[in-house]
């Protein structure tokens, strides 16, 4: 019988089917962050369980710390607390913490992939939406509760409903001035924030294939903003080349064995899906929200709809009022006051080699301030290596440090009231990126012509001038 990606590695990890209910589902990797586990192992501790599989498990610190001065200890007092809990809590039940000062600490979802510790075939959560950016290596990743982290924590299993399943073609070529980050913001505009609730989401077609891993993490890991459990994309020689030789990667013989079986990780060609999606890459052009939720998408060239052309007017409306925006209104142009790169959509090397690529030889506008935060003490090496360090310092962007940052307003990076920020991370809800903080979404490339100009730009006329 033909299966899909997502039956296969399924199938392998049901260690129990409960009649009438959910699967008992084993857990790979569990990752976990100093958010989402002090009750976790509080709960452990009041039942008086170990950790099952500490070997499994792999913490960092990265939602609530500081992005500058990170030897300093750290200001904000819950969040001190925080990250010290995490601490305290690793050494008590012997769980690896790649913790501030470590060189492997940073988000999450980035140094899975980049440490090698994220593979083919694997289940993979954390008490973390984002979690879905570790499909792009053709895994089951996805986010969980504080509940299910203390029930992974004691039993290396999860209860689980099998979800149904959605595959995304896109096919065709993209356009200039077009990167991942366009693409998943485009399918979202299309089938709004809501659009795949109930669904896991495999990306095929011929756009997705060209994508490298970095690109492929950016589409997976916005899988959750059109309501979907978890996204993924099966994986080829793009996604080996990529692994081999990262350090917990396997080895030699190992290699050659788990490569084997991860060949055989794809959908089969008459496999059947509970809904397909096709769509032409030649279709889409650089996106930017101007809502506030990542559904409320327009290309660059567009105009925020007008109050007859959308369904739901109230709320449609308030979202509106919040970004001080009207019906019909042209988004090129409109000033700009932070632009923030970086978060576990767009932190990635390669996010900053494409923004360096633009900005090289120019400067940002006066009534800009940019930030610009690697994704991971690996990330931030390799800038400072590759010299993209002194291109950001020349065009006056601040290189910070490791950290979820100004994605969301738990830290200390927080966007002030009433200004506008071009972000490349995944969310624009009221208030994310502080108390109402106004919050436009877009590519790095977007985000960097805006930091250049001062405004909402349409990335492709700069790129045509150069």
């Amino acid at each position: 019988m033909a299966k899909t990606l997502f039956d296969k590695i399924w199938e392998k990890h049901v260690v129990k089917n409960i009649e009438g209910g959910p699967s008992v589902l084993y857990i790979d990797k569990h990752f976990i962050h100093e958010v989402t586990s002090p009750q976790a192992f509080k709960g452990l501790e009041q039942r008086g369980l170990p950790v099952f599989r500490p070997k499994q498990v792999v913490a960092t610190a990265d939602h609530n710390v500081p992005t500058l001065n990170q030897h300093l200890p750290i200001k904000e007092e819950l969040s001190r607390i925080q990250v010290q809990t995490l601490k305290d809590n690793c050494e008590k039940f012997g769980i690896e913490l790649y913790g501030l000062g470590h060189p492997f600490q940073g988000i999450v979802h980035i140094i899975g992939p980049e440490l090698g510790i994220t593979q083919p075939g694997m289940t993979i959560v954390c008490g973390d939406s984002h979690t879905s950016t570790h499909g792009a290596f053709g895994a089951i990743a996805f986010g969980i509760g504080t509940s299910e982290v203390e029930m992974v924590l004691a039993t290396q299993c999860l209860m689980q409903s099998k979800p149904k399943l959605m595959r995304i073609n896109v096919d065709g070529e993209l356009n200039k001035g077009v990167v991942s980050k366009d693409i998943i913001l485009y399918i979202i505009s299309q089938i709004s924030a809501s659009g795949a609730t109930g669904y896991f989401v495999e990306y095929a077609g011929s756009a997705i294939r060209s994508l490298s891993m970095e690109g492929r993490m950016t589409i997976c890991n916005m899988s959750i903003e059109m309501g979907a459990r978890g996204g993924m994309i099966a994986p080829d020689e793009t996604t080996f080349n990529y692994m081999q030789g990262r350090l917990f990667a396997p080895k030699g013989e190992e290699w050659d064995k788990a490569a084997e079986y991860w060949k055989t990780l794809y959908s089969d060609a008459d496999a059947v899906f509970d809904r397909e999606l096709n769509i032409r890459a030649e279709d889409i052009e650089p996106m930017i929200t101007y809502g506030t939720n990542p559904g409320m998408g327009i290309g660059i060239s567009g105009h925020v709809p007008e109050l007859n052309e959308v369904a739901e007017k109230a709320s449609f409306e308030k979202s509106l009022h919040y970004m001080g925006l009207q019906p019909g209104e042209v988004l090129k142009g409109h000033k700009v006051d932070y632009v923030f790169i970086g978060s576990c959509t767009n932190a990635r090397i390669e996010d900053l080699r494409m923004v360096a690529s633009f900005v090289k030889g120019k400067k940002k506008a006066d009534n800009v301030e940019v930030w610009v935060v690697p994704g991971s003490k690996q990330v931030e090496k390799q800038a400072v290596e590759e010299g993209i360090d002194r291109i950001f310092e020349e065009a006056g962007f601040m290189l910070r440090q490791p950290g979820c940052s100004a994605c969301l307003g738990m830290n200390e990076d927080k966007i002030p009231a009433g200004k506008y920020c071009i972000s490349t991370s995944n969310r624009n809800f009221e208030g994310r990126q502080g108390p109402n903080a106004r919050t436009m979404l877009a590519s790095p490339l977007t985000a960097a012509a805006a930091a250049v100009t001062g405004v909402v730009t349409d990335v492709r006329e700069m790129l045509q001038e150069q």
